[in-house]
């Protein structure tokens, strides 16, 4: 995990520090898709992560603000400079120094920082609290990557720490040990195995196979069936998260796309169902790798305990696809798919920072 102070506690007249008037700790699952919070004030929100600027005098006189955010920028994407910050987890262009200072890098920056505000605003803080956060990112991120993080988090949170999103989701159900978790994001699915100490750099796996990958195969699909359909990103992310299913008896999944102008309804049940299921084979590839290279006292352990999270967790039938796909190449195994996959990160980012020691915060000055 990386620790940072980005702002220095301020000194009332008295002499005495904001940190006397108590402190917010945030957690929050800063994702491709969507963006979770969870708060020590009981506030649990949750935005999708994309961004809207204002096009042209016109379009601000139009839609009477600066910047949208979420479903708003979705639902006036025409009409705005439009912004998904986040690629594979990752700020978008955070890869090197050179890429973060392009204009597209700067952008991206700046949105992914007007996001990270804007999460931090839902929790509603009061002006005296000190806000000490831990945000979640995919478990490979690079030290560019997790830098541009800190920097977008800078102008509104006073201590950020940075941990993988895998790692949150276990420590928050106390499940630190002889357990492999994945979590399956829009952008990366990331596989982390604890055994009751912090996970080092090989307990780890990030992989591309997510929910954007099922998406664009999706879409490829349709696209072969139907040359003449008109069928966008936005459309079969829709689809995805209303009917992903990688189960063999379904009701038919029948969805309108315009043909040459005109809806026509289309069945993309067995299109639905090979999507999703191209991400089951590299998820087990990641789990074959971590349960080989362990302890070989303690990997039936590991197959036995394998915790499923994440937005795409919530694709029917996936865990029993899982289970079945290790059986047939690792022996065995068990997966249980937690309860609260969209608050799951979150929640175990507050709990990793109600958890650390208060001197430890004291000393991020």
């Amino acid at each position: 995990m990386t620790v940072e102070t980005s702002k220095e506690p301020e000194s009332s007249a008295s002499g005495e520090t904001e940190k006397e008037h108590g402190v917010l700790y945030v957690g929050m699952d800063l994702g491709t898709s969507r963006t979770s919070i969870a708060c020590s004030n009981g506030v649990r929100e949750t935005v999708a992560s994309v961004i809207g600027y204002p096009k042209d005098v016109v379009a601000r006189k139009h839609l009477k603000k600066d910047v949208l955010y979420g479903k708003e920028a979705f639902e006036n994407r025409l009409s705005v400079d439009f912004y998904r910050p986040l690629a594979h987890g990752v700020i978008k262009g955070s890869d090197s120094p050179a890429s973060t200072g392009s204009d597209e890098g700067q952008m991206n920056q700046k949105a992914a920082a007007d996001l990270v505000q804007h999460a931090v605003r839902l929790a509603t803080p009061r002006p005296d609290e000190l806000l000490y956060g831990v945000i979640g990112c995919p478990a490979q991120a690079s030290i560019h990557n997790r830098k541009a993080i800190i920097e977008a988090a800078r102008e509104v949170l006073d201590s950020v720490m940075i941990c993988s999103e895998p790692f949150a989701v276990a420590y928050g159900l106390d499940r630190l040990a002889d357990v492999l978790v994945i979590d399956i994001g829009a952008g990366t699915t990331d596989l982390c195995r604890m055994h009751g100490t912090m996970p080092s750099e090989e307990d780890q796996i990030t992989t591309t196979y997510a929910g954007d990958h099922i998406d664009q195969h999706l879409l490829e699909r349709i696209g072969k069936r139907l040359p003449d359909g008109q069928v966008n990103h936005n459309m079969v992310a829709q689809w995805k998260e209303r009917w992903g299913t990688v189960r063999e008896t379904v009701q038919p999944i029948v969805v309108r796309i315009p043909v040459k102008g005109k809806p026509t309804e289309v069945d993309i049940t067995e299109d639905m169902r090979a999507a999703c299921r191209t991400i089951i084979g590299p998820i087990v590839d990641g789990l074959a790798e971590l349960i080989g290279s362990f302890d070989p006292e303690f990997q039936d352990r590991l197959k036995g305990n394998v915790l499923l999270g994440g937005g795409g967790s919530q694709i029917a039938g996936l865990g029993d696809a899982i289970e079945q796909e290790m059986a047939n190449r690792l022996g065995g195994g068990s997966v249980t798919t937690v309860e609260e996959p969209i608050y799951a990160g979150a929640n175990g980012a507050l709990k990793i920072a109600h958890d650390m020691p208060e001197e430890y915060w004291e000393r991020l000055k």
